[in-house]
């Protein structure tokens, strides 16, 4: 959700501590869209191309792989593959190299220099009381998750934080995006959803353009073609026309089923701390929507 109708001002009691009610499935949703939006940026901006640049890496495809693996450490293509779950092979493997052209701990370094540069830039404000205010919030979820299974959550949680205020508070969303991302796989799989498939499938919804999708990942025609023509045979979609009514049922029932998974990771704040919170970042998403940085998101 690059909009989410969050009022930064709203008076919310936080819910932190022994108190806190635990969350409600509304509550994971609204926080989890919000962080979602907060942390994208990060994959369309020009900082992040020119830092890659810097590095000796002007693909942009090496590049996202990169910076979004780095925390894992210098690994094989396969490890990034399987923890990224929906990129093709060739995508991936595309990636070989880029450890030569810098190690890991650089594109980390590059990656938080992206991101506080692209903030400035686009003039997100959050003053620093309403900083410390986020970071009293997702401090206790970032230090009280579980991690057993989450790979890329893990990884980012055993990243020292920067120094710049701004992009160490991005840093824990990112810890917790990524939790949920990890939690995401985790039902696809039970829903029988391989890589192409669940891509073929988010697309049908309208949220992400299949020419990007498809570009970004590298999957065939005839791959692409294979996974469709799969969820056809499953009743989830109609060719040409998008999700059926079932499509739509188990999309929702996918998203309904991760919020499960998700509620014990926010349960330190509670409902009304994951509200708050949601309200805290939400001028992060709105000054790059202002800036047009999700435009290239929109369907054609």
């Amino acid at each position: 959700m690059l909009h989410p109708d969050i009022d930064p001002d709203i008076d919310l009691d936080t819910g932190t501590g022994t108190a806190a009610a635990p969350p409600v499935p509304a509550a994971v949703r609204e926080v989890s869209s919000a962080v979602s939006a907060a942390h994208l940026f990060i994959y369309l901006v020009p900082e992040s191309a020119q830092e890659a640049a810097a590095l000796g890496v002007t693909d942009r495809g090496p590049a996202y792989l990169a910076f979004r693996s780095a925390a894992l450490g210098a690994v094989p293509w396969q490890v990034t593959q399987a923890a990224f779950y929906n990129f093709s092979p060739r995508a991936v493997r595309a990636m070989a190299g880029v450890w030569d052209a810098a190690p890991p701990q650089r594109w980390q370094a590059a990656r938080f220099r992206a991101a506080g540069r692209a903030m400035r830039r686009v003039g997100v404000r959050l003053p620093d009381e309403r900083l410390a205010e986020a970071r009293s919030l997702i401090d206790p979820v970032v230090a009280g998750a579980e991690y057993a299974g989450k790979v890329l959550a893990a990884a980012n949680a055993a990243v020292a934080l920067p120094a710049d205020p701004l992009v160490a508070l991005w840093q824990q969303l990112t810890v917790v995006r990524e939790w949920r991302g990890d939690a995401h796989l985790v039902v696809l799989a039970e829903h029988g959803l391989g890589p192409c498939e669940c891509l073929v499938l988010h697309t049908a919804t309208g949220q992400l353009p299949p020419a990007l999708a498809r570009f970004t990942r590298r999957w065939e025609d005839e791959e692409w073609a294979a996974a469709t023509d799969r969820l056809v045979a499953r009743g989830w979609l109609r060719p040409g026309t998008g999700l059926t009514d079932a499509g739509r049922a188990v999309r929702e029932r996918i998203e309904a089923q991760t919020d499960r998974h998700c509620a014990a990771l926010w349960s330190p704040i509670g409902d009304r701390g994951t509200r708050r919170l949601a309200a805290l970042i939400a001028p992060i998403t709105a000054a790059f929507t202002a800036a047009g940085t999700f435009e290239a998101l929109r369907p054609a």
